[in-house]
């Protein structure tokens, strides 16, 4: 297997993301890379503490065995995932097993190398500490059944967020998404009536009282946890806001419940008490609901702010949900600019007489939707779909589109650059492959490609763009980022900076506009303030971008040529340049100058840049795809980049691609 570089590594993992340079460099030299086969084993159950270990590729089981030898499956480890830290914090022998379930990489880090960094890194210790609380806390209450928990705290500043029937959804939505362990905790004033029981249609409702004498005993919480016919369990308790042994006696429980529930959901009483906010700053995450008017903003708005400047809360673990519960002339950029931060989801109206189940009883509703997105992100399961370019190349990509639409294979979000980009956007503002299709036959003989072209004297570009960017207006109309089925990320290329940028905000003609503006053949297109190019020339298979941002199963379209396809159309081209050449001087036609120059243009010029660029998109698009988990490279031979005519065929090779792998598809997926 080949080796990644080891600092794209380290960079790439969350928990370094925020490191300095200088920080960084200190974990390369003490850090290494290794390889592993399938059914190696890391670290065996018992033994010493042996190392930090960062998955970078492949897959790890974590697993136990009981008494009589059983094994028990905990969990399964995909890149980014990091493990062996409990017991270098603890300095107690492993308790686990962890085996490569197929051929891997990992960024290893010795006991002896992992003390000096912490010692260099403080905050990394602070960080790291934090896991104790999620990963098998109390092994001494029973046999061990959950490798990694997560805490997730839904909350608003006031009553009325819709907060509990999105924690029962978000419930519900993990349970089905994950198949793991889900268990909601309600959370209310003595004197308030928890809702969640009926709402699950469980009738014997008990309530553990966080301020009874008996509080302090964790095990005792066992006896009101309350099952449901829908897989998820739920403890109701009551909380005083003026007794602090509250907070002492539910930490106690959350740490008894990490052995038995991988996702343990806190509905919190809308009380702005800093007992409460201790609650919050147990959490992973939290999830903040607020209505969509400007009065609910600002008061979200200030308990951000808050919670950052007088609790030291982590802003990143903050999720700001917007509950559009009524009608608001407030629009989305509005409303980020009201609080000062992005928007993490928006929760569309439940329209009247829907059930308070309605991940379960309404699965085509757009909250449903919203909240299914939401889960997978949280459950770590999201699937992100990746379409390179290629321009002509591009339209393979209708092929693997058509193939996920019938086979309703599940795609979370959508990046592309370039040509990529462009059917990226169309997809996901909800047009079909066949829609996109139908859409490209414009260009049904090859003469209609001119209906694109305005050349412009050659100073920065041959070419001004406008007829590109009216074509996209055509087709886009005014719709923004704000208005896609799916979160989608085009990907750009900052003249000035040289470095690549995610562009998910504003108009959607634009964002592709910028991405298509192929360097030598387009004027730099100007996006709000700053000039930008081809995505291609930093992303020509965007993989990285869409890690970046948690997502751990990577589907891509690599429908660049191979180096070695590229270079024998390079000698065609080439070849072709001088019979052209040649004609034109024995018919000696200078008298009209600009056709002279358009057919030569035409047939020679943007291939021999494209190619030039092409080749060295190849070279990094097959890096890219190393951080993809499958990649789809369909057969473009005998097709040529400029061919936009031939849409049907190139989608054609697009689909046979893709149904050739669905195996492999469907196991990352599945996995």
């Amino acid at each position: 297997m080949e080796l990644i570089n080891k600092s794209l590594v380290i960079q790439e993992f969350p928990i370094f993301a925020d490191l300095s340079i200088h920080q960084r460099k200190i974990i390369m030299q003490r850090s290494s890379v290794i390889s592993l086969k399938k059914g190696d084993i890391i670290y065996q159950e018992g033994s010493s503490p042996s190392g930090f270990y960062c998955l970078a590729q492949g897959r790890v089981v974590i697993y136990t065995k009981d008494n009589q030898g059983t094994q028990k499956i905990l969990e399964y480890l995909h890149r980014g995932k990091y493990f062996g830290i409990i017991s270098l914090l603890t300095n107690e022998t492993h308790s686990v097993t962890a085996q490569a379930t197929n051929d891997c990489l990992i960024l290893v880090i010795s006991k002896e190398d992992f003390d000096f960094i912490i010692n260099k890194i403080p905050r990394l210790a602070i960080d790291l500490s934090k896991t104790l609380s999620r990963r098998l806390k109390r092994k001494d209450v029973h046999q061990k059944t959950i490798f990694v928990s997560t805490f997730i705290s839904v909350f608003s500043s006031y009553s009325q967020a819709g907060k509990t029937i999105y924690a029962l959804n978000l419930a519900l939505s993990l349970k089905n998404e994950t198949r793991k362990s889900v268990i909601i905790l309600d959370i209310l004033s003595a004197n308030k009536k928890h809702s969640l029981p009926g709402r699950l249609g469980i009738s014997n409702e008990k309530v553990f009282d966080l301020s009874s004498k008996d509080s302090g005993n964790s095990s005792l919480a066992k006896d009101f946890i309350l099952n449901s016919s829908f897989g998820i369990d739920v403890l109701c308790f009551y909380y005083n806001p003026l007794d602090d042994q509250c907070v002492r006696s539910l930490v106690g429980i959350l740490s008894w419940l990490v052995n038995d529930y991988h996702y343990l959901i806190l509905d919190l009483p809308s009380l702005l008490d800093k007992n409460i906010f201790s609650i919050l700053n147990q959490s992973d995450l939290i999830h903040l609901l607020s209505g969509p008017d400007e009065p609910e903003l600002e008061k979200t708005h200030n308990l951000t702010l808050r919670l950052k400047k007088e609790f030291d809360f982590q802003v990143d673990k903050i999720k700001i949900i917007i509950n559009e519960y009524k009608f608001s002339k407030v629009t989305p950029i509005e409303q980020a600019k009201i609080l000062d931060r992005n928007i993490f989801a928006t929760l569309p109206m439940i329209k009247p007489g829907l059930t308070d189940r309605l991940v379960l009883d309404e699965p085509d509703s757009e909250y449903t939707r919203a909240v299914r997105r939401i889960s997978r992100y949280v459950g770590e399961c999201m699937v992100g779909l990746v379409l390179g370019v290629g321009v002509g190349y591009g339209f393979c990509h209708l092929g693997v589109l058509k193939v996920i639409e019938e086979e309703n294979i599940p795609i979370d979000i959508i990046a592309g650059s370039s040509m990529g980009a462009l059917i990226a956007s169309l997809w996901a503002i909800g047009k079909s492959s066949s829609e996109i299709l139908e859409i490209m036959k414009e260009f049904k003989e090859p003469k209609h490609i001119w209906g694109l072209i305005d050349l412009t004297f050659p100073h920065i570009g041959f070419l001004k763009g406008n007829k590109l960017h009216g074509f996209l207006k055509k087709h886009l109309g005014d719709k923004t980022f704000y208005d896609v089925r799916l979160p989608l990320k085009i990907i750009a290329t900052d003249v000035k900076r040289k470095e690549p940028r995610v562009l998910d905000k504003g108009l959607l003609a634009d964002a592709i506009m910028a991405s298509c503006s192929m360097p030598g053949v387009f004027a730099p297109f100007k996006f709000k303030e700053e000039f930008l190019f081809d995505g291609g020339v930093t992303n020509p298979l965007p993989t990285e971008p869409l890690l970046k941002m948690g997502v751990k199963k990577i589907i891509a379209v690599n429908v660049t040529p191979s180096r070695q396809d590229i270079l024998n159309q390079y000698e065609k081209i080439k070849q072709g340049i001088k019979v052209n050449i040649s004609g034109e001087i024995k018919k000696k036609n200078w008298f009209n100058l600009g056709r002279h120059f358009k057919d030569l243009f035409k047939t020679n010029i943007l291939d021999i840049i494209f190619s030039t660029f092409e080749i060295l998109q190849s070279e990094v698009a097959q890096k890219e795809g190393l951080l993809a988990d499958i990649v789809l490279h369909p057969d473009t031979s005998g097709l040529y980049w400029l061919e936009l005519h031939r849409a049907s065929e190139f989608a054609r090779r697009g689909e046979e691609e893709a149904r050739k792998n669905l195996d492999k598809i469907w196991k990352v997926i599945n996995e």
